[in-house]
């Protein structure tokens, strides 16, 4: 996000010496992406941040994936994927919905904090469908809620703090987006500065950035880190354990660090006749995009037809997750909230027939959902098999 911040105590030029009050030395690390020729951070430790004293793998949960064959629509209940029991945090404990080689989507119900974590192979972004608490980074904290995407940087040292209590006995429960690349605000928002533009749908003002760093004194501490690997869909798993903890950040400035996001603070686009997805747009990785479907006005030419019109996306696997609200072109289908509708590429899809003459006349549409279009076919992880319906294909022709 190419938002400068600062945060901490930095020295005034960078690159060069910034001491603690007894004299020693703070260690700067730089943090860039694409070769140090993007955007980037730097920040300032008291301890080494390469410094290991040990390292064991990390066995990553069930990563296998099914293609997609023969070809189909899918309704994918995620709701039914997790019991009530306790005992599960928002890293190791996901489970695998959908994937291919750019990005993979995972659903998780959290109750307990997470180990540090950080993923080396992307960015994430996770969408909290319920609950709240606190993203702990070495940039500093986050608190999150409902409604909240969570833009983590790849290889940003982390970890997950459900508020777990009276009211919020459940914990939270996440729907997570990892990239193999970096997700950003969409290139068409954004001046040739970065700064978003008028016509974008949120601006810098919506965006949440971590609070003062602080530091903790713990020793021998794990961090889970996920990496390239020779697993499935080529990850490892590996545990470092670092003699100081990683949270030990005086200071840091730059335009590279975690975020938060809610999506009632998305201004949806509208116009006389049915929008396009694309104004829909929240953010970008490479060959995905990300969208978000708001409680909003609806067509208002005389003639309108507020539901979708027929569609096929011949570039794209379509997948969509059922916040809250009403979705109105799905009644008839089986969806309902906690759903994912998976249409791939290659499958013309709309709404249920019944919807069309129900909506006509709508003023306004209270539905909430998370769309992620990806430009690779999609495959079915663990997750996505466990809560199939087997029965979604065949919804338009009852």
């Amino acid at each position: 996000m190419a938002h400068y911040r600062r945060a901490g105590s930095i020295p005034p030029k960078r690159h060069t010496q910034h001491r603690a009050p007894d004299g020693s030395l703070y260690r700067e690390e730089l943090m860039g992406e694409e070769g140090f020729s993007s955007d980037s951070s730097l920040l300032y430790h008291r301890g080494v941040p390469s410094a290991i004293v040990d390292t064991r793998t990390w066995e990553l949960p069930d990563l296998s994936t099914t293609p997609n064959e023969p070809l189909l629509a899918r309704h994918l209940a995620l709701h039914d994927l997790f019991d009530d029991r306790a005992g599960r945090n928002l890293v190791t404990s996901r489970r695998l919905v959908l994937a291919n080689a750019d990005v993979r989507i995972s659903y998780v119900v959290a109750d307990e904090a997470s180990p540090l974590y950080r993923n080396a192979t992307g960015d994430e972004c996770v969408f909290i469908e319920d609950g709240s608490g606190t993203l702990e980074t070495v940039f500093g904290d986050i608190a999150f809620g409902p409604g909240d995407y969570l833009v983590v940087p790849r290889a940003t040292t982390h970890r997950w703090v459900p508020s777990v209590g009276p009211g919020n006995e459940a914990g939270v429960r996440a729907y997570c987006i990892e990239a193999n690349s970096h997700i950003s605000p969409p290139r068409r928002y954004l001046s040739k500065f970065g700064q978003l533009l008028e016509h974008a749908p949120y601006c810098e003002r919506d965006l949440r950035g971590p609070g003062e760093p602080r530091m903790l004194d713990e020793t021998d501490v794990e961090v889970f880190i996920k990496h390239r690997g020779s697993g499935p869909l080529g990850l490892g798993g590996s545990v470092h354990v670092v003699p100081q903890h990683p949270f030990d950040v005086v200071g840091w400035d730059g335009c590279l660090y975690p975020y938060a996001f809610n999506v009632a603070d998305f201004e949806p686009i509208t116009g006389r006749v049915h929008q396009p997805p694309p104004v829909h747009q929240v953010f970008e990785g490479t060959n995905f995009v990300i969208c978000n479907f708001v409680p909003r006005k609806v067509d208002y030419h005389p003639l309108a037809i507020p539901v979708p019109y027929y569609h096929s996306n011949v570039d794209s696997d379509e997948v969509m997750f059922y916040v809250a609200g009403d979705y109105e072109a799905r009644k008839g289908s089986g969806i309902g909230r906690g759903s994912v509708s998976l249409h791939p590429g290659g499958h013309s899809h709309g709404p249920q027939p019944s919807a069309i003459e129900a909506s006509l006349g709508a003023e306004s549409f209270d539905e909430l959902a998370v769309m992620v279009d990806t430009f690779r076919p999609l495959e079915l992880g663990e997750g996505g098999r466990a809560c199939d319906d087997g029965q979604y294909a065949w919804s338009w022709g009852r």
